[in-house]
């Protein structure tokens, strides 16, 4: 049985955010829906992430091009350390994606880039909540991450 954990921040954070020297963040501007799904298979593959693996050319197309998503691509030295995709739902902003490649994970990157992500989620005019949610096939550590970023639980579900 898998548990789902339904999270949310409903008040802009104070501060900025600051990213290691070493994490370079760039927001993808042309939509390729390939890299997007890449993005998913890379960082998904060990978290069980298989939900949009069936899907089609056409159909990753339809879910990448679309001015509601938007997606960041971390990188340290050249390589692909993270990534996370934004969705626009009126006044929430969910954050779709987000992970770390198997080999950065242990670095102290996840808060970081988790802090970058919400503070672009919340740079986006209009936000008043911004939301995600989890699993219990996620990393161990992911449901606390979120938490001690700002997350707040407001449901769990039994899958």
């Amino acid at each position: 049985m898998t548990t789902i954990f339904y999270l949310e921040i409903t008040e802009k954070p104070l501060g900025t955010t600051l990213l290691p020297e070493s994490l370079t963040v760039s927001e993808i501007q042309i939509d390729q829906p390939q890299f997007n799904r890449f993005l998913y298979q890379l960082i998904g593959a060990p978290w069980q992430w298989t939900d949009k693996l069936k899907l089609s050319d056409e159909d990753w197309n339809s879910y990448v091009c679309r001015p509601e998503l938007r997606t960041w691509v971390a990188y340290k030295e050249g390589a692909i350390a993270g990534y996370f995709e934004l969705e626009t739902q009126g006044k929430a902003i969910e954050l779709k994606y987000f992970g770390l490649e198997q080999g950065f994970i242990g670095q102290g990157y996840g808060k970081a880039l988790l802090s970058y992500a919400i503070a672009q989620a919340w740079a986006i005019a209009g936000t008043e909540r911004v939301w995600v949610h989890t699993c219990s096939l996620d990393h161990e550590n992911a449901l606390n991450n979120y938490q001690r970023c700002g997350f707040k639980l407001y449901k769990t579900e039994q899958e």
